[in-house]
């Protein structure tokens, strides 16, 4: 008792109580209880203030983030702690940053600790040696229970019978089972996702295709209702899990997430639920239980949704399909360098290029060609390869379109299975109670209600698809449809088909193209997804300077040539892009195209004072120096009475100044203005 002083006495006494998980707090009540009685321990021992802190209940002692635990050192530091309570130290840390951090603002101000075994001074040596051996051991033996418990969890994984909860379309049969799950609209649904990515490569699409067709997804409930599942439009992490989880190709796994530990602003942070590479799984069990997909499907719609990871790993992946009229981005690798080509547009059409020998060591790039170039070649190849294809695609979608259900209309016709069913079961359930007991019987009808009107308004929906649907093919259009299928270039060049469709096509026959460029000719080798190469060359025709010519209208370079003695490189670039004057290459113009195709041509910079060195005006000075309104003046012009001329259309009026001049000095007729020799005019002095 001598160790409690009536300065500790003087201050307040603090009863730290916590319990480290939920479960604690709903089946440990005779350890918080235990806590509590602490309360009366304090008044025993002479305190008459009692504060109880039991801000974290339910928070590990690992000092992740205890606002009990900091309320309870500020309060330490604030001198207005006479004595800590707690039944033993493990309830205050369980980490020795915290644990030696209170000990010593303990010693600073005069703090004593009480715990069951006794009390503790940390300005005495030997109880300050205690109270560190006490942490020493708090902190070791919760780190013996943590991997206790993970060893024996990663134990009953590895034989794949730890099953803490299930996907949607599983259910679990006893403790380490799992099973489809029987209903048929959970099952028909997933398949319908892992078709529809099969079909369009994109998790994307196949999200807002769900979404247009107003087709639901079931998704894991908490609440355990309808077999552990309920049913809404998907949002795309719905559509992505589904995809990238690999218990739908019949693998058991565990360990994909691990925890990220860092420490911000002194304080430590766990991220939870960060992706590991394959690779690193803890535990994966192939053939664990019955696949809605094959384990080489799995994998490769992995490498797909990998591929579509546009600006991830560009050096590797493909990229989504994305906008923009060049068919091969994606596709291209340097032969020269190994780097992914880069794609560029200017105007409507671009460029392939690739900066690896710029970035490394400063050189030029090692390729830069235009698209059309290559796009029109690799196109012909694939068409001339998938030739003997085309029937057979042209007889699936005769197959498809005269199909009798469509996919939205089957998930609606197994959701009217279901209200059906819901229906039907509300109504047994209001025959079943007595008519007179309106407290339930009113409860249950307006159940039975709401189950009739779900029927209706998906039997409403059915209608409308139905309606909407287009008639069957006719035998005009099957002959067209085949005609298409047996010529893949008549069905290539369809305005139906778009570059989206076409990038689509390239990117289901070819896995890379390797390209080199060597002085006009380009050698690629195309690499096909079943393994084969097939080599291609294009030859291009090349100008004095050995660049890709592309001939460029005679009369388009006088008008540059008259332009550049008006007007400034940026505004003759404005004026040839709103002329629809392309480049020889066909893309728009810039000021730096114009500066480069004067120099070419030997056409020198415009300079300030050129017009009155030539001894010319525009059209508004001319305007000024007659009199007249600018629109006038432009009337003289068209009329003949004033000379001026235009290189184009929205180019400046050129006049000279001396035909301005005359104009000016040119007397007026001062005669009556009719033929009428009696007409009078008025004269002005």
């Amino acid at each position: 008792m001598s160790k409690i002083t009536t300065e500790h006495l003087a201050r307040g006494a603090y009863v730290y109580i916590r319990q480290s998980t939920a479960d604690q707090l709903t089946h440990n009540h005779e350890s918080r209880r235990r806590q509590y009685g602490l309360v009366d321990r304090a008044r025993q021992l002479g305190w008459t203030t009692v504060e109880v802190i039991d801000d974290d209940l339910g928070r590990s002692g690992g000092g992740i983030a205890r606002p009990g635990f900091e309320r309870l050192l500020a309060a330490i530091c604030e001198a207005r702690v006479g004595a800590v309570l707690a039944i033993e130290v493990s309830r205050l840390a369980r980490n020795g940053r915290d644990w030696h951090t209170l000990i010593e603002f303990c010693g600073l101000v005069g703090t004593i600790i009480v715990d069951e075994d006794g009390i503790y001074d940390p300005r005495r040596p030997n109880d300050r040696l205690l109270l560190g051996m006490k942490g020493t051991m708090s902190e070791l033996e919760l780190s013996l229970f943590r991997q206790r418990s993970q060893e024996a969890l990663k134990q009953k994984a590895r034989r794949g019978a730890l099953v803490l909860g299930v996907a949607a379309g599983y259910v679990k049969v006893g403790r380490d089972r799992i099973e489809k799950n029987p209903d048929q609209r959970v099952r028909d649904a997933l398949q319908l996702v892992f078709a529809k990515f099969t079909e369009f490569q994109s998790a994307r699409q196949v999200h807002i295709w769900l979404r247009d067709e107003g087709i639901e997804l079931p998704v894991k409930s908490r609440a355990g209702e309808a077999r552990g599942v309920v049913w809404r439009l998907p949002a795309y992490n719905i559509v992505h899990n589904i995809l990238t989880n690999p218990i739908y190709a019949g693998a058991y796994a565990f360990g994909r997430t691990t925890s990220k530990v860092s420490v911000e602003q002194g304080r430590k942070r766990v991220r939870r639920g960060v992706h590991r590479p394959m690779g690193e799984w803890d535990v994966l069990i192939k053939d664990h239980h019955e696949a809605y997909i094959t384990w080489e499907e799995f994998e490769r719609n992995q490498r797909v949704i990998a591929n579509n990871a546009t600006g991830k790993g560009s050096a590797t992946v493909k990229g989504a399909v994305r906008r923009g009229e060049l068919l091969l981005p994606g596709l291209l690798r340097c032969g020269h360098c190994g780097r992914k080509l880069h794609v560029s547009y200017s105007g409507k059409l671009g460029r392939y290029s690739c900066y690896g020998a710029r970035t490394n060591h400063g050189t030029a790039r090692c390729i830069s060609i235009s698209g059309l170039s290559i796009d029109a070649a690799v196109g012909t190849e694939v068409l001339r390869i998938l030739k003997p294809l085309g029937t057979d695609a042209a007889v699936k979608a005769i197959e498809t379109q005269t199909s009798e259900t469509s996919a939205a209309q089957r998930q609606l016709e197994l959701s009217l299975q279901q209200a059906r069913y819901e229906a039907a079961h509300a109504r047994r359930q209001y025959d079943a109670v007595d008519p007179a007991n309106r407290l339930v019987a009113g409860e249950l009808e307006r159940r039975w209600n709401e189950a009739l009107q779900a029927v209706h308004q998906i039997e409403g929906e059915i209608a409308a698809i139905v309606a909407a649907k287009p008639p069957p093919l006719g035998e005009r259009e099957r002959q067209q449809l085949m005609q298409i299928g047996a010529d893949l270039e008549l069905a290539w060049s369809h305005p139906g088909a778009t570059a989206a469709t076409r990038k689509r096509i390239l990117r289901t026959a070819l896995n890379e193209i390797v390209v080199r460029k060597e002085g006009a000719v380009i050698n690629m080798v195309l690499h096909w997804q079943g393994g084969d190469h097939t080599a291609l060359q294009v030859k291009l025709r090349l100008n004095a300077a050995g660049r890709p010519h592309w001939p460029l209208r005679e009369d388009t370079i006088a008008l540059v040539c008259e332009l550049a003695r008006l007007m400034p490189d940026r505004q003759i670039a404005r004026l040839l892009n709103r002329s629809g004057k392309p480049t020889g290459y066909g893309n728009g113009w810039t000021e730096q195209r114009v500066r480069g195709f004067r120099k070419h041509h030997d056409i020198e910079v415009y300079r300030d004072g050129e017009w009155a060195e030539r001894g010319e005006i525009t059209l508004d000075a001319a305007a000024q120096i007659i009199g007249v309104a600018k629109m006038t003046a432009l009337r003289m012009i068209r009329t003949g009475d004033l000379n001026g001329r235009q290189a184009c259309k929205g180019a400046p009026w050129v006049i000279k100044a001396e035909d301005v001049a005359a104009f000016g000095a040119r007397k007026r007729s001062t005669g009556p203005v009719t033929s009428n020799p009696t007409q009078q005019t008025f004269e002005f002095q």
